[in-house]
């Protein structure tokens, strides 16, 4: 079926504001469209919203159905798209991220990344503002970073994320510990082969062969040889 042509805009069309900076800075940190389009919704739904203070929800964002048949023409089910397209809305520090509790269940609050939405996530978090029907649960924290010290190493170290790179940095977290992840991330700067590739294969080394006291750089030290990671079976995978 054939898409209609959209007829364009009327004369006095209302506007949506969005801050120049978003056009700047964040536009090109962005390479999932369900991410674009998700972060563009909620500056459109906050335009709208009147009282203090001014935030979505994820059971509404779930529950939209402009948002919904918009991000949600995947086989991936939409619930999981939209919880992954929110994770890189937040790790991109667009929006910050609360869980509070209403009624005994989890409820996930979005803010438009601000100092101002920080301050007010500082007062819900210590009592002094209450929202209708929801409390804050224990340890609860804004997440403007983000959420696996994982995506941290990479961003800081590597580069930017990319939504596959992501998937493969959450499935290397379930299968390797955190010092491990941490060590490989250190001898890979070390070696100057800055390469999630090159990490990857420095892991599944560990694995097999085993790693000395959890100590980093364990066969650099000893062998001086920064081509170690890349010969074997899967050698030709890792770009140097």
């Amino acid at each position: 079926m054939t898409k209609k042509l959209f007829p364009g805009f009327p004369t006095r069309a209302e506007v949506t504001p969005i801050p120049t900076v978003f056009f700047i800075r964040v536009m090109p940190l962005i390479e999932d469209i369900a991410e674009l389009k998700t972060i563009l919704h909620i500056f459109w739904l906050l335009s709208r919203r009147r009282g203090y203070p001014q935030f979505v929800t994820y059971n509404e964002l779930l529950s939209d159905p402009i948002l919904i048949s918009s991000i949600g023409k995947e086989t991936k089910p939409v619930d999981e798209k939209l919880r992954y397209t929110l994770q890189l809305v937040v790790q991109h520090g667009i929006m910050l991220h609360l869980e509070l509790d209403r009624d005994g269940e989890s409820e996930d609050i979005y803010f438009i990344n601000t100092e101002s939405e920080k301050k007010i996530i500082d007062k819900i978090q210590q009592g002094k503002l209450a929202l209708p029907g929801l409390i804050p649960k224990k340890e609860v924290t804004a997440k403007t970073v983000p959420p696996s010290d994982i995506f941290s190493l990479y961003e800081q170290n590597i580069g930017m994320l990319t939504p596959i790179i992501a998937e493969e940095l959450q499935e290397a977290e379930k299968l390797y510990p955190a010092a491990w992840i941490e060590s490989a991330f250190k001898e890979a700067v070390t070696l100057n082969k800055r390469s999630w590739k090159y990490i990857s294969r420095i892991l599944e080394r560990w694995a097999i062969e085993g790693k000395d006291d959890g100590k980093p750089g364990r066969d650099f030290k000893r062998e001086g040889d920064p081509d170690k990671y890349i010969r074997g079976k899967y050698g030709h995978m890792v770009r140097r």
